[in-house]
């Protein structure tokens, strides 16, 4: 079994189980700079190039800049950029599989190494989009320099591009760019517009500079959602070697699921001239609805499901799905406490519809998705996840979510230290003890040492740092929190989430 090269492109394309390009594709032009070779915007952001591509309609290719220094390029080099996507989900009830070699990608450049090739980019007049992932620190402001052989950061290496664009093009307004982040933090593109012009300030470059930056350059807020764990597992590798006939080293998975939105008008939709190759690419002057689509059911049912799957035992997303109470509860926490409540002006049917999507995405069997690692920050993300729609629920209808109520109290057992040693705090469980990755762990170690259950209950919700609100103010929250803390204690999360669902679902 050889390794996936172009050269036996010619041989592969004859094969049902994987879809390939034309040879054509490798005489298109550089279109796209991207900061990050991760395998998640090689599975989103890159898979909608390559299909458009393929449909012949975009007709460019990425430059890639590798700006870590973890790892190397030469896995891209020995497969001529090439890799392969396998996606695997259910869509509709219907089990949706999909193997594609990408072609998107021309060369994959080391900032450290070749940075003066990154520049020659900015004098190509082809190159019309920056997309980006460097992660969430990635947009960050730090004392940079242009001059420096590469910058630092991300928004410094970005600042010297322009420029050196800036200059090629003696101030063209033609030639400014697109620049599309899909980092997961709000408001991505306009936060890093802000960093760039503030370096340029410290950089000491000229008015007439920035003032291209703000006039002739469009940063886009955008939103990503695609479950791309990358790398399968050896085991799961080699199967799929097997399936397609080859080997590669830079094969990922997917989730069949995909989507990005854009924040743009007309004039970046044909800028962005991918746009339109599939549903799953919005481009809106509002993106709003899908982040809090997103943000409230996604993330939410994941921060609320997170603390309790792993009490119950269960290890992953699907494994947890797969088990009816789990399910059901899940299911209903969506679609009758989060779905009505979201704190954003959102058509009912919209929001069902959605909260149906993620149920199957959770239980998609190919997606190892460990709750271990959901969990982490999770006082960060009950806070930023959860509360809104909390607080808008309990507004609306003048009584408390029960569902959501019950996620708070697992939270707060969830937290409980078994141990500590030094730094470190963790809690327990019948298969063990496990890491409590949470900067609010020594807070919670604290409250527990409380003798008092109900004082504690009361301290706790009490906590505007916590919650975003004094809890204690709402009618039965206390007494709530600490029935379902007293049952999770006393009989084991399971048998007090079947508890709950016989009070409700199944009375």
């Amino acid at each position: 079994m050889g390794y996936l090269f172009r050269e036996n492109l010619r041989q592969l394309r004859n094969q049902p189980a994987v879809v390939v390009a034309d040879d054509s594709v490798f005489h298109l032009p550089e279109k796209v700079l991207q900061f990050g070779t991760g395998a998640f915007l090689r599975g989103l952001a890159d898979y909608f190039v390559d299909k458009a591509n393929r449909q012949g309609v975009f007709n460019g290719r990425i430059v890639v800049v590798k700006s870590t220094e973890q790892g190397d390029t030469k896995a891209f080099e020995r497969q001529d950029n090439l890799y392969t996507i396998c996606s695997r989900g259910i869509q509709d009830g219907e089990v949706k599989e999909e193997n594609i070699i990408s072609s998107a990608i021309s060369r994959v450049l080391s900032a450290k190494t070749q940075w003066s090739l990154v520049l020659d980019l900015a004098k190509n007049p082809a190159v019309g989009i920056v997309i980006s992932n460097t992660t969430e620190t990635g947009i960050q402001l730090v004392q940079d320099d242009i001059y420096q052989w590469p910058p630092v950061s991300f928004p410094g290496k970005l600042l010297a591009f322009l420029y050196a664009r800036y200059v090629a093009f003696q101030g063209s307004p033609e030639h400014g760019m697109v620049i599309i982040p899909t980092e997961l933090i709000a408001n991505n593109g306009k936060k890093l517009e802000s960093i760039v012009l503030e370096l340029a300030h410290r950089n000491g470059l000229e008015s007439a500079f920035i003032d291209w930056i703000e006039q002739s350059n469009s940063f886009c807020n955008s939103l990503v959602d695609r479950i791309v764990p990358g790398k399968p597992e050896d085991a799961i590798l080699k199967e799929l070697e097997e399936e397609l006939g080859y080997k590669d080293e830079l094969l990922i998975t997917t989730e069949h699921y995909h989507l990005w939105a854009i924040e743009g008008d007309e004039t970046i939709r044909k800028k962005v001239a991918f746009y339109g190759v599939d549903n799953g690419l919005v481009i809106e002057p509002d993106i709003e609805l899908y982040r809090e689509l997103k943000l409230r059911l996604l993330n939410g049912a994941h921060t609320l499901g997170g603390g309790l799957a792993h009490l119950c035992g269960f290890a992953t997303v699907v494994e947890a799905m797969n088990n009816p109470f789990f399910a059901t509860f899940m299911t209903y926490l969506m679609e009758n406490e989060i779905a009505p409540a979201i704190p954003y002006e959102i058509d009912p049917q919209v929001a069902l519809t959605f909260s149906r999507q993620v149920a199957e995405r959770f239980k998609n069997p190919h997606i190892r998705h460990k709750w271990l690692n959901i969990t982490q920050n999770y006082s960060a993300k009950i806070l930023s996840r959860v509360m809104p729609t909390y607080l808008n629920y309990e507004k609306q209808n003048g009584s408390l979510p029960e569902y959501m109520t019950f996620g708070l109290a697992v939270y707060i057992c969830y937290m409980k230290t078994a141990r500590k040693e030094g730094d470190q705090y963790y809690g327990s469980t019948d298969d063990g003890l496990y890491l409590i990755q949470d900067p609010q762990a020594a807070y919670f170690h604290q409250k527990w040492q409380m003798t008092s259950l109900p004082e504690m209950v009361r301290t706790i919700l009490k906590d505007q740092s916590i919650w975003g609100k004094d809890l204690t103010k709402m009618d039965q929250a206390i007494p709530a929190v600490i029935s379902h803390i007293q049952s999770i204690r006393q009989n084991g999360a399971l048998e007090s989430l079947k508890a709950l669902l016989e009070k409700t679902v199944y009375a």
